[in-house]
This record gives C-alpha cells, sequence and structure tokens, in this order.
C-alpha cells in the first residue's frame, strides 16, 4: 500500500474522474460491447474484440483510481513548514552548472505535471530536494550525471 499525498482539489477530482469511468464510461463500453455482438460471429468480429479490449483497459483505469483513491491523504497547505522542501511547496532553485533559475511545485506522482511546474515527489530532482533548506545544495544523480541545485526560496 503506497499512500500518496494530495490537495483536496485533487482527490475530488480523482473522485470525480472514477465517478465518470464507473457511470457513464462503462455504459458506453457496454453499448460499443452490445453493439459489436449484434454483428455476427464473435470469432472473427473485430469491432467485438476491439470492445473487450476497451473494456479491460477501462476496468483497469478503475482499479488503479480506486486504489489511488483509498490510499490518498489530504494535505492542508496551511500546515506546511516552509523552512525546508516538503510535498506541496513551491522552490525556486538555480541549476549551479548553467546558473539558471528555475521554480517547482513539489507534489504527488498524481498531480506531476512538467508543463505547470509540478514536479513528483518521486522523480529524481523531487527526491533531492526534499528537506533541503534555503541555501543548500542538492545533488541529483540522473542518466546524465550529476546535476546540482541550489535552494534560493521556499514558498507556498
Amino acid at each position: 500500500m503506497s499512500i500518496t499525498y494530495v490537495t483536496k482539489e485533487t482527490l475530488q477530482q480523482m473522485i470525480d474522474d472514477l465517478n465518470q469511468l464507473k457511470g457513464p464510461g462503462r455504459s458506453e463500453i457496454a453499448k460499443a460491447i452490445a453493439e459489436a455482438r449484434e454483428k455476427g460471429d464473435l470469432k472473427e468480429n473485430a469491432e467485438y474484440d476491439a470492445a473487450k479490449e476497451a473494456q479491460g483497459h477501462h476496468e483497469a483505469r478503475i482499479s488503479v483510481l480506486e486504489t489511488a483513491v483509498v490510499n490518498a491523504r489530504i494535505i492542508d497547505v496551511s500546515t506546511i513548514d516552509l523552512s525546508k522542501v516538503t510535498i506541496l511547496s513551491k522552490v525556486q532553485i538555480i541549476n549551479m552548472a548553467n546558473k539558471k533559475s528555475i521554480e517547482y511545485q513539489i507534489v504527488s506522482e498524481n498531480e506531476a505535471d512538467l508543463k505547470l511546474g509540478k514536479i513528483s515527489v518521486t522523480s529524481p530532482i523531487g527526491k533531492g530536494l526534499l528537506g533541503k533548506k534555503i541555501g543548500e545544495v542538492a545533488e541529483v544523480q540522473t542518466p546524465g550525471g550529476v546535476l546540482k541545485f541550489k535552494v534560493q526560496n521556499i514558498s507556498i
């Protein structure tokens, strides 16, 4: 069992997605299977095979989301310790190699979105930054070698 820390909004989105998959999503899949079944011999019915495969993927997604919702723990943003990098904190760092400044928010795997500047707490950079204080340098092992990031600021 892997506990995932999420915001209240993310948990609600996960629940909404799960309800969509269980309700209208399952209905659509059942309808597609029924329509394909009406077309005749199931042994040579590509539509039926595709619909059944889609059903399998759909049920797997439901299972994953159910597990994620059960194991989710809500983090209250007001209780975050800003003296060090923690989950849900925003951290401004400087890449020591090229002196470029970057800001990331450390989030759960479910919320990670690099385009929005949200990196997973389980990513190499996320792991390397956890617990670091302003002024400290995090050494992050990457496939290209070790990268060093200096923590400039921590905020919400």
